[in-house]
């Protein structure tokens, strides 16, 4: 037998790359932690965590009662420990669509929602999407989420920033996203409410977003994980209400609004009264990713219905 030290494996990791890799990945999944764990443990000041996305983690802040019955209540009910259909349930399907129609102007169907493992698997659902259409590159706000370069990035996918404005409550700088775009733009991320800034855009820019977009030709991917949680004076609009204006393809979850990150549940919905995403073939493209992957407890998409429904 040969000697192990010198036998050589087809799937051994080349180190240059790994490195590389592990510096990306790093660079926006780790930084937060590594902040924590340096900090003296012995230090009998309290730390108060301004990265921290989980209010769960605070015992302050707990699930609504209706949330754990529902969950209960599907496990003892013994119907749903089967396999999930490919998209979702259609039950929790149909409680997204309805859902978000109440703050739209036309009407979403089951059809046009896809259940997803909480709002990250969406935001790599979408990113996929747009990978596979070649030599794309995607617009990112600047501050904003940073998963999105992250796994841009780990794919391959060119990032371009446009800058948020703190002069103007931190909106779009929308001059720089027409000189940013090309004939190879696929697409622009805008986070509302806010992370990590915090703002609620108004209509009137959002309606300012939807037009600049469709004159580039590119759809709108809104990431609304922290939807209808506005403090302020500015009530939260849905960038899926400028539909009719350009495609606009929505990316939410439970996580936030229902305090419980850890059950996993999120939605992608195509927002696109006019069939452009269907005829542009991004439709497919979706149910293509969708079907390579495991989903969400059938349990938690139940519940999830119930929230949804009653809320």
């Amino acid at each position: 037998m040969e000697n192990e030290a010198e036998k050589k494996w087809g799937f051994e990791v080349k180190q240059e790359l790994n490195r590389e890799r592990e510096a990306e990945v790093a660079a926006f999944r780790y930084a937060i932690v590594s902040l924590m764990e340096s900090v003296d443990k012995n230090d009998p000041r309290p730390v108060i965590p301004l990265g921290h996305g989980d209010p769960a983690a605070f015992p302050c802040f707990r699930t609504a009662a209706v949330a754990e019955d529902a969950i209960v209540d599907s496990v003892r009910s013994s119907m749903f420990n089967c396999y999930a259909p490919m998209f979702g349930l259609p039950l929790a399907r149909r409680a997204v669509a309805e859902y978000l129609n109440r703050d739209l102007p036309y009407k979403l169907s089951a059809d046009d929602i896809y259940i997803t493992l909480g709002c990250m698997e969406a935001v790599e659902i979408i990113l996929t999407v747009i990978t596979r259409l070649g030599a794309a590159n995607i617009l990112l706000p600047r501050p904003g989420w940073p998963f999105y370069e992250g796994f841009a990035k780990r794919n391959h996918l060119e990032v371009r920033h446009f800058d948020l404005l703190p002069e103007r409550g931190w909106e779009v700088d929308l001059e720089a996203v027409e000189a940013l775009a090309d004939e190879n733009t696929a697409a622009i991320v805008i986070i509302n409410p806010c992370n990590p800034c915090g703002n609620v855009l108004t209509y009137q820019h959002l309606q300012k977003i939807a037009e600049t977009a469709r004159k580039l030709g590119i759809l709108v991917i809104a990431d609304e994980v922290y939807g209808h949680l506005a403090f302020g004076s500015t009530p939260y609009i849905p960038m899926g209400v400028f539909g009719s204006i350009v495609p606009v393809i929505t990316l939410g979850s439970i996580s936030k609004r229902w305090i419980v990150p850890g059950w996993r549940f999120g939605w992608l919905a195509t927002n696109d009264p006019n069939g452009v995403l269907q005829k542009s073939g991004i439709v497919g493209s979706i149910k293509a990713c969708l079907g390579v992957r495991s989903g969400p407890s059938t349990l938690i998409q139940v519940c999830e219905m119930f929230l949804l429904v009653n809320k």
